[in-house]
């Protein structure tokens, strides 16, 4: 590199790095030799000024910057040099004194070829801004890299004593000693050359390509992903709309086919009125009754009735009048014709019936024997088509009574249905569409409802309080009805019905969702066909007991408490189908804090159906009864007894207010079995086992499920052949077996 100094550029003198890498013998020699002969009163002698001067100006300036160094005490790595100093270009120094040296003039005259006149003194080069003599190599930068150093950065790492003589000021004594400020700096070297660099540059050159590769890939692909989001969410704003369309259209069909069997029905019924009957407002006294009024079918059936008796009635008479004309046997006919001569001949005698004036009748001509017999033949024949007929008749009455059953049903659902505020179709919760109503309770109206989410149809069971009731009232049978859900919501059993949904549409009215099931339930199909076989009855107990089962293995486990025929759902509508248990309202959570070895507490003594509730539960004393699943396992031997026997076994046609009255179920302690129809021994001691008198002897569920009569027939007939093993070995004729074959 070159160096700019004031008399121009050093182009043939060493470098600055030559100089500053090791210094030259002579000039370090010449240099020792000023400092030597450097008199004590700090100025150099004269010799030694001519010999400096002498030297070339740029030498000298090399010189002064090596004695600086040298000075310093630098090596290479650190050093000190001072700043803020200029070198002077042709200026004379502003404190040189008056007189002038002969040596200096004339080696001005003799070194005036080779610095061209521009030589000056070596104190002008030293002249420090304000008068200050100091070296031109001062104004230079305080560090001088080497080849060795070109790479190394310099940091100050402490400050020189600022009172600290410069060494050319003390060779120079005709200069004032300054006090330069000096740096110091330490060059630190690296192993990395141009190639790694370079390699280095390229490699994060090569990453920063791939990442903005990288980016601009996710770049696209987010553009792609925020098209492809664009294009689903106007995919699936499409399908909404459809299926709002599609629910639209949905609910419209529903809504006319609905309509439609509103209107076939009420024709129907119009058609009954008139066929079967209807009600007729009767007013008795200030008050107005419904009376029923028979149809013409009754009409017509009752004609006929009466026609039967009479013909029954004219044949009994005709035979009356046949067995006078009867003829005479053979040992008969000789006796009556001698004893009547003399009661003829005594009669005109005492009557004188010559002169007697009356016209007597002719006594019935007696008919042979053939015509007796053909005579006596028709009237029986004659009799034998009367009871037929009259059996034809009473069978239609049934049939009719059956018919008119179901037509005063639907008659007051129609009049429940009209009365109703959800007549109209509404869609309670956004979500159940109303169709038409099934039944009406107390204080509940049970819709059938499509739900327009699941695609299903559903039973909406619609609680209504009474708005005159008092809040705490409200309160209890709200309560009881969210106990009634959080019971219901937890069963999940294919014999038992799935509770949906809950929710409230007011402050008094709430709304729960069932599972439909398209049949009716047990107590319709009893009041239409009076019984069932023992087969189809079998079955019907065997789903009930497994649906116990389930309600006492689950923890915790409940009693039903209000199982009869009305909450047995037949799914079909027939009973050789499944079948599912529904209303939960009356039962109870055997919990540990309520349930004990005898039992629970029963706190709603006097709920239920009598007919169906076990003897302990009418128990009135100090405390309240004890209870357990026995309570199902008694409903479950009534209900196995209507089933059989088309009549419940105590209580038949008493009400609920006779039987609490009179103490009905208390003294039902033996139940009595009809003669017809005839039912199996297994079946009646199996009613036994339910319908025993004391708890303590009566069957519990889990008891129940394992009774032989429940088994299937291969493991009944596998766990009773040990039994029987005996007398087939005994005997060769087969005992009886006491197993039942279906």
């Amino acid at each position: 590199m070159s160096v700019q100094s004031s008399s121009g550029s050093l182009e043939g003198p060493p470098s600055w790095s030559q100089l500053s890498t090791s210094p030259t013998p002579g000039s370090a020699a010449a240099a020792r030799s000023l400092l030597n002969h450097t008199p004590p009163s700090g100025r150099p002698r004269e010799g030694a000024m001519d010999e400096l001067h002498s030297l070339d100006p740029r030498r000298q300036e090399l010189l002064e910057a090596r004695f600086t160094g040298v000075a310093s005490g630098s090596t290479g790595s650190t050093g000190s040099c001072s700043v803020g100093a200029k070198t002077p270009e042709k200026k004379q120094s502003d404190s040189s004194r008056g007189r002038k040296r002969k040596a200096e003039n004339q080696n001005e005259s003799s070194q005036g070829k080779s610095i061209g006149g521009r030589g000056h003194k070596i104190s002008d080069y030293f002249e420090y801004q304000g008068g200050n003599g100091s070296s031109p190599v001062r104004g230079i930068p305080p560090a001088i890299r080497s080849p060795q150093n070109s790479h190394s950065h310099s940091t100050p790492s402490s400050s020189v004593r600022p009172n600290s003589p410069s060494p050319t000021a003390l060779a120079f004594g005709d200069h004032p000693i300054i006090q330069p400020k000096q740096l110091s700096f330490k060059n630190t070297q690296t192993d990395l050359t141009m190639l790694k660099l370079a390699a280095l540059e390229s490699n994060k050159n090569q990453d920063l390509e791939k990442k903005e590769g990288r980016i601009d890939d996710l770049l696209r692909a987010n553009c792609d992903l925020r098209r492809q989001i664009d294009e689903q969410q106007k995919l699936l704003e499409k399908y909404k709309e459809r299926l709002n369309k599609c629910i639209s259209m949905s609910k419209k069909l529903l809504i006319e086919k609905s309509t439609q069997e509103k209107l076939s029905s009420r024709e129907k019924s119009m058609q009954d009125r008139l066929r079967l009957g209807h009600f007729t407002t009767v007013r008795h006294g200030a008050s107005f009754t419904e009376q029923w009024t028979d149809g013409f079918a009754f009409q017509n059936l009752v004609k006929q009735q009466e026609w039967v008796n009479q013909q029954r009635e004219d044949i009994e008479r005709q035979r009356k009048l046949l067995a006078k004309r009867k003829p005479p046997t053979a040992n008969n006919s000789q006796a009556p014709s001698t004893n009547s001569e003399p009661k003829q001949r005594k009669n005109k005698a005492v009557n004188g019936a010559e002169n007697d004036p009356f016209v007597r009748p002719n006594l019935p001509q007696l008919l042979t024997l053939a015509e007796y017999h053909e005579q006596e033949e028709i009237f029986k024949l004659r009799l034998g088509h009367l009871k037929k007929e009259e059996a034809e008749i009473q069978a239609e009455l049934e049939r009719l009574e059956r018919v008119r059953n179901l037509h005063i049903r639907e008659l007051k659902r129609i009049n429940n249905e009209d009365n109703s505020q959800f007549k109209d179709h509404p869609t309670l919760n956004e979500r159940y569409l109303l169709l038409h109503l099934l039944g009406r309770g107390g204080f509940s109206e049970v819709y059938k409802a499509f739900d327009l989410y699941e695609q299903r149809y559903a039973a909406v069971k619609i609680h209504q309080l009474n708005k005159s009731w008092r809040d705490e009232k409200k309160e209890n049978y709200h309560k009881h009805a969210c106990r009634e859900y959080r019971i219901h919501k937890e069963l999940d059993h294919p014999r038992i019905v799935k509770l949906y949904d809950y929710f409230s549409l007011d402050t008094d009215t709430f709304c729960t969702v069932l599972e439909y099931c398209e049949g009716n339930d047990l107590d319709f199909y009893l009041k239409q066909h009076k019984l069932m076989s023992e087969k189809e009855a079998r079955s019907i107990v065997m789903q009930i007991v497994n649906a116990l089962r389930y309600l006492n293995e689950i923890k915790p486990p409940i009693i039903h408490y209000d199982l009869k025929p009305g909450n047995i759902l037949l799914v079909d509508g027939t009973a050789c189908g499944e079948i599912k248990i529904t209303d939960f309202g009356l039962s109870k959570i055997m919990d540990d804090d309520s349930y004990g070895v005898d039992g629970m507490d029963l706190t709603s003594q006097g709920a239920g159906t009598y007919w169906y509730l076990p003897p302990e539960c009418f128990v009135v004393g100090k405390e309240p009864p004890k209870i357990s699943n026995k309570v199902d396992v008694w409903s479950v031997g009534v209900i196995f007894f209507q089933c059989l026997y088309g009549r419940k076994p105590f209580g038949h046609n008493q009400s609920q207010q006779d039987i609490l009255q009179e103490n009905t179920i208390l003294k039902a302690t033996e139940v009595q079995f009809p003669v017809k129809p005839v039912v199996s021994s297994e079946a009646k001691a199996f009613i036994r086992r339910c319908l025993a008198y004391r708890k303590e002897d009566r069957f519990d569920v889990h008891q129940l499920a394992n009774d032989p009569y429940l088994l299937p027939h291969m493991r009944r007939s596998n766990s009773s052949g040990n039994l029987h093993m005996a007398g087939l070995t005994a005997s060769p004729t087969p005992p009886s077996s006491s197993i039942i074959t279906y």
